[in-house]
């Protein structure tokens, strides 16, 4: 492969990924935090506000404050598990990172580029398969579960 033809590969496609994966990695990141926070929040508040019963304290349109608090934990619960914040994250900055290690291995001609006969290729190759193997894991993370599996006894 000649050397421009791979600097083109470098900058329009890897460092193009890393970037992609290092941020969504990022932006989960913070969904996933920002949601299990708020859920350990009102969680913790809910039995603390019935216990407190604000209806005979402050009025009756307080009453419902523990009852409101129990349905947004419901709804933030779901949509952890529906939207998968937590294990993208993971999936997404395990990728970003073992793609700079490609490189760094590439660049250090460590393990299979020690002895390969054209590095860029197996460079190339290698980090393709690693986007393929996240692209794979991302469909199988997000696919819904089958109805048979739902039905098993």
């Amino acid at each position: 492969m000649e050397n421009e033809n791979f600097s083109k590969y470098l900058e329009a496609r890897y460092l193009n990924q890393i970037n992609w994966y290092d941020e969504k990695a990022q932006e989960n990141q913070q969904k996933y935090r920002l949601l299990q926070w708020s859920l350990i929040i009102l969680a913790a508040m809910t039995p603390a506000l019935i216990e407190l019963d604000l209806s005979v304290m402050l009025g009756k349109g307080f009453g419902h404050l523990a009852t409101l608090t129990s349905v947004i934990v419901a709804i933030l619960t779901a949509a952890l598990k529906t939207f998968k914040y937590q294990e993208n994250w993971i999936n997404y900055r395990t990728t970003c990172e073992t793609l700079r290690k490609e490189k760094y291995f590439y660049e250090g001609e460590i393990g299979e580029y020690k002895s390969a006969e054209n590095r860029e290729t197996l460079f190339i190759e290698r980090v393709e398969s690693l986007i393929s193997r996240e692209n794979t894991l991302w469909i199988s993370a997000h696919r819904p579960e089958s109805k048979s599996k739902n039905t098993q006894k």
